[in-house]
């Protein structure tokens, strides 16, 4: 009963503290908040768009052996005599009409001048032979693609695009080239059909791939709409940040409760408790106590703020009380077990400067790096040098509903590591009051 009176007392003054308060409560919460507010709008789609890019074509397409696409198969179902014609219908089409705006020019010079000008920023020109090249097997047909050297993004767009329609349309070659060498002369004649049939089936075959792309749907087979889509981005952004910050300030609590210790016996009331009849036993159980139920409080409470505030999901109740009391247990060990390494409160400078945010920060790797599979495969490896990594692994395996047999061996070495911790602390705080 004395331990737990001495803990209250202890943590009555850990909470009149208003430093301790704000690096408690208000600084990972606020940290947190920067974060919604900085990603919110990238999450709503709010002010990311993708500018148009000026394109001129020259399509100088004289036309050559007679074919023709079914129509239903060209966008908007124009038709398309020439190899010209049927690129001006693609970059004409709706679908490319959200970022390309698109001009004419009546011959090259006068497109590459629109460039030159900065009137547009992507020249297009189509030879007058292009069809012609485009039939005989063994011709060559380019385009011309003439930019402005000081744009990236919206030319190499163009560019793709470009690449792309010429990448399947070679196949028509190599289509003609195996027809013309397995059929008979007398079945030359059907050349033009073979042309055509491939077209029709390569280009409705791209119309199905991106169908298939744009129909994007959640696993439940139920279509999302895209307020819920929003809000789901800017949490898996926001929730492991919250966590990263909710588990190193815990620890920077950890050790700065712990460190009260080393002010009671600075300010001699420490050495006085001693001389009462309660024993030394029962006056470091409650300092050790008070440790852990500061801690507790904290992590508590930014549990219920984070949820409430932004609606945060940590994982089913019984993840998030495993979870919970492997970060509490280890955070407060971690406090009782450098403060006993330190001769004075006045070294709490290195304590607080150097070893927990080295120590953090190593911890957090994997949440830093989690977009980068790369990235995360090799910081998830050295985040588990320090204790903070497995409680952010324990972390991210309760919101991510991972089984709780994983949950479960997380926890246990982070009470390993809490054992260890504690037992190395209390024998050299014992041996410093004996």
């Amino acid at each position: 009963m004395k331990a737990l009176d001495i803990a209250l007392k202890d943590m009555l003054r850990s909470f009149r503290s208003f430093f301790a308060i704000i690096f408690m409560f208000v600084v990972p919460l606020l940290v947190t908040g920067m974060f919604y507010f900085m990603f919110g709008n990238i999450a709503e789609g709010g002010d990311f768009t993708l500018p148009h890019t000026k394109v001129i074509v020259a399509n100088l397409d004289e036309g050559g052996p007679k074919f023709r696409v079914n129509p239903k198969n060209i966008p908007d179902g124009k038709k398309a005599d020439t190899m010209g014609e049927l690129i001006v219908n693609i970059m004409e089409s709706e679908e490319m009409s959200d970022f390309i705006e698109l001009s004419f020019a009546p011959d090259p010079e006068l497109a590459r001048g629109s460039v030159d000008n900065q009137e547009s920023q992507v020249a297009i020109i189509i030879p007058a032979n292009f069809s012609k090249e485009f039939a005989d097997v063994y011709g060559e047909a380019t385009i011309e693609f003439y930019q402005d050297p000081t744009l990236t993004i919206g030319p190499d767009i163009i560019r793709a695009i470009m690449n792309r329609f010429m990448d399947g349309m070679s196949g028509v070659k190599i289509v003609i080239k195996v027809f013309l060498e397995d059929a008979p002369p007398e079945e030359y004649i059907f050349t033009g059909q073979v042309v055509q049939d491939y077209l029709s089936v390569s280009l409705a075959e791209a119309d199905d791939v991106e169908d298939e792309l744009l129909d994007v749907r959640p696993p439940t087979g139920q279509q999302k709409s895209d307020e819920e889509e929003s809000e789901n981005m800017l949490l898996s952004i926001i929730s492991p940040i919250m966590g990263g910050m909710m588990i190193f300030y815990a620890f920077f609590t950890g050790a700065s409760t712990a460190q009260s210790i080393l002010k009671e016996e600075e300010e001699r009331t420490l050495p006085r408790l001693f001389t009462t009849p309660t024993s030394q036993m029962t006056i470091l159980s409650g300092k050790l106590l008070a440790v852990f139920l500061t801690v507790s409080v904290q992590v508590i409470v930014l549990l219920i703020a984070a949820r409430l505030i932004f609606s945060i999901q940590w994982g089913s109740f019984s993840s998030i009380i495993i979870m919970a009391l492997g970060i509490i247990l280890c955070a407060s060990s971690f406090g009782v077990f450098l403060n006993s390494f330190l001769k004075d409160s006045k070294q709490g400078g290195v304590l607080f400067g150097g070893v927990l945010t080295v120590t953090g920060m190593l911890g957090m790797i994997s949440i830093f790096a989690i977009n980068s599979p790369a990235a995360a495969k090799l910081g998830n490896s050295v985040s588990l040098l320090v204790p903070q990594g497995w409680a952010v692994r324990a972390l991210t395996q309760s919101m991510n509903a991972d089984p709780l047999s994983d949950l479960l061996t997380t926890t246990l070495i982070l009470l390993i590591w809490s054992v260890v911790f504690f037992v190395i602390g209390v024998r050299r705080f014992n041996k410093r009051f004996a």
